[in-house]
């Protein structure tokens, strides 16, 4: 699979299999992410696999309970307010989805360019994940939560890690639908 149909194929996925990833994949997709241009050659990335079920539902509740009590005007008052209100408050719902896999890309220290080069390397891994057959997808509710002590001792992270991207991958049930994209807004200068 080339690069172009890898970007334009990948989409996030939001259901998946129970079949569990092996771990030369899992590392196969870390060696990508770590392949991923970042400032000054810094590296400041670290990686954290949590395949325990049981572990991931912990994390959910309190994630979601989290997202619930500090979420951002812009989304406690936007268009898509209710919307997350609901997921939020649903008991069934699993905020990762029962993927096998979070690995979540944190930087080891906080930093001028560390969301930037974490990001990056998440995007790597997403692609890569994509061209092997199998989904992803960047959890953004569980990033507030995993940056609080709470969330961090919950993973046995030291203090001075901050999570940036928490991507469940997994074989996903179906392939999603594409989704359509806005027309740029493109300013020419010269």
């Amino acid at each position: 699979m080339d690069i172009a149909e890898a970007i334009a194929g990948r989409r996030s996925t939001r259901e998946y299999t129970n079949q569990p990833i092996d771990e030369p994949i899992i590392h196969r997709l870390i060696e990508a992410a770590m392949l991923a241009p970042n400032a000054v050659n810094e590296q400041p990335w670290t990686f954290t696999v949590i395949r325990d079920q049981a572990l991931l539902d912990r994390l959910s509740g309190e994630a979601k309970a989290y997202m619930t009590a500090t979420m951002p005007p812009s989304m406690a008052n936007g268009p898509r307010a209710e919307h997350f209100r609901s997921m939020l408050g649903d008991p069934a719902f699993q905020i990762f989805y029962h993927a096998p896999v979070m690995v979540l890309i944190s930087a080891r220290a906080p930093g001028p360019w560390i969301i930037e080069d974490c990001a990056l390397a998440a995007e790597n891994l997403m692609l890569t994940a994509y061209s092997l057959g199998l989904g992803s997808c960047w959890i953004g509710f569980t990033q507030g939560f995993l940056n609080t002590p709470a969330g961090k001792r919950a993973l046995d992270l030291p203090n001075s890690w901050v999570p940036v991207a928490p991507i469940i991958v997994g074989h996903p049930r179906m392939a999603p639908a594409a989704v359509p994209r806005n027309t740029p807004e493109i300013r020419w200068i010269g």
